[in-house]
């Protein structure tokens, strides 16, 4: 078996934070990491992911919903017209677009600038391993 280790770097982008604070996570045992042969940090896959999950739990608002899928960003466009709006939100590397009603955004107070989380339910979610073919996952 194959185990999965991940760069310091590499565990800093899939965690959303900066190579210095995946550092300190190391340095403090908040994080797990091993040198390798080149004397470089690296962490192993599956403590990472659960480190991650940690993060998740930690940073959970505590409110009710079905929902887990959650993305807190900024707007960063809403186009109206006379019944719909689409609006965009940056959610760090990511990019989310929903339609809804104009009178839902409008109730909202959505406008470039403002705080948003998009709260996303699916029962179809593709899953991609870069590189790879597309694997789709029915829920």
């Amino acid at each position: 078996m194959v185990v999965t280790t991940f760069r310091i770097s590499e565990a800093a982008v899939l965690l959303g934070v900066s190579s210095d604070t995946v550092r300190r996570w190391v340095d403090s045992g908040r994080l797990g990491a091993e040198r390798d042969e080149h004397g470089h940090r690296r962490v192993n896959g599956a403590d990472l992911a659960a480190f991650a999950r940690s993060q998740i739990e930690e940073n959970d608002s505590g409110g009710r919903s079905s929902a887990r899928n959650r993305f807190r960003g900024i707007v960063t466009e809403v186009i109206r017209d006379a019944v719909m709006a689409q609006v965009e939100i940056a959610a760090g590397p990511f990019r989310v677009v929903s339609l809804m009603s104009r009178q839902a955004a409008d109730e909202l107070g959505l406008e470039a600038g403002v705080v948003a989380d998009a709260v996303i339910k699916s029962t179809n979610v593709v899953v991609e391993i870069p590189g790879h073919e597309r694997v789709a996952s029915h829920l």
